[in-house]
């Protein structure tokens, strides 16, 4: 779990944040787009061809904005390789990785209310 005091050296702590903590977190995951990519850069580093695959329908512009939008806030790294074809690799920052208990939490929940639905329909 990240210290407090090492929240206020990423790039995102120059803006003004709100004062609520919750509104903090969601100015971070700001979109749908942004939680399936620390989902899915959550096992580790991923190509853009491959994010944009396992994201599903997002258009190319969008993931790559979300993407820079991201790396601005600190939680992902882009990683350009010196290679022909050039190589890009995304991760997680460990600031992006301390939101996985978030994320755990959003998984359960989803799970629970899929399953209540489920039985709603059967009834």
């Amino acid at each position: 779990m990240m210290n407090p005091a090492s929240l206020s050296e990423t790039p995102a702590a120059s803006k003004a944040l709100p004062a609520c903590p919750v509104e903090t977190t969601l100015t971070l995951i700001n979109s749908k787009w942004a939680v399936l990519i620390l989902r899915d850069l959550l096992p580790g580093k991923k190509r853009f061809g491959e994010l944009r695959r396992s994201i599903g329908h997002v258009s190319q512009k969008v993931l790559t904005a979300q993407l820079r939008e991201m790396e601005t806030n600190g939680l992902v790294v882009r990683t350009v390789y010196a290679e022909v074809p050039p190589r890009v690799e995304y991760s997680l920052t460990p600031l992006g990785y301390s939101l996985k208990p978030i994320l755990d939490a959003m998984w359960s929940w989803g799970k629970q209310y899929q399953a209540q639905q489920a039985e709603t329909m059967v009834q």
